[in-house]
């Protein structure tokens, strides 16, 4: 198998899956942010796409971070007739992010990541092998 080709497979999965992280990141940070006002939007939850293209250089097909598609899912409602975006019920809309989902997302992304990381160790492992026989 040649090196170069599992080093950039392995090495686009890595740069995907930092990218997914950082995504998720953000999902956690604002899953408890609420709008400034009754009529402004709270944060909608972001869902990173995966997408493929072919490197004619190494003749591996490579996976990038795709477009983030923003969740169409509805807004949580929580009792808070203190805040000042609550609405005439007194209820705030929130963010629709669930820390339960994206602490599984995040999971996952980890551990495909570090799946990446071991293709990279491996191969470098391989080479240093093969290195060690040519002498």
């Amino acid at each position: 198998m040649d090196f170069l080709k599992s080093l950039s497979i392995a090495a686009s999965g890595l740069k995907a899956q930092s990218g997914r992280m950082r995504i998720i990141a953000e999902n956690i940070a604002n899953a408890d942010s609420a709008p400034a006002s009754p009529t402004a939007e709270p944060y909608r939850r972001k869902i990173p796409t995966f997408s493929q293209h072919f490197d004619r250089e190494t003749g591996a097909t490579l996976v990038e971070t795709g477009r983030v598609r923003r969740d169409s899912t509805p807004f949580r409602a929580k009792y808070d007739p203190g805040n000042p975006a609550a609405d005439a019920k007194g209820e705030v809309r929130m963010p629709n992010v669930s820390a339960l989902i994206e602490n599984m997302d995040m999971r996952e992304a980890q551990r495909s990541y570090e799946a990446n990381l071991n293709m990279v160790t491996a191969t470098r492992r391989m080479i240093s092998r093969t290195l060690e026989i040519l002498k």
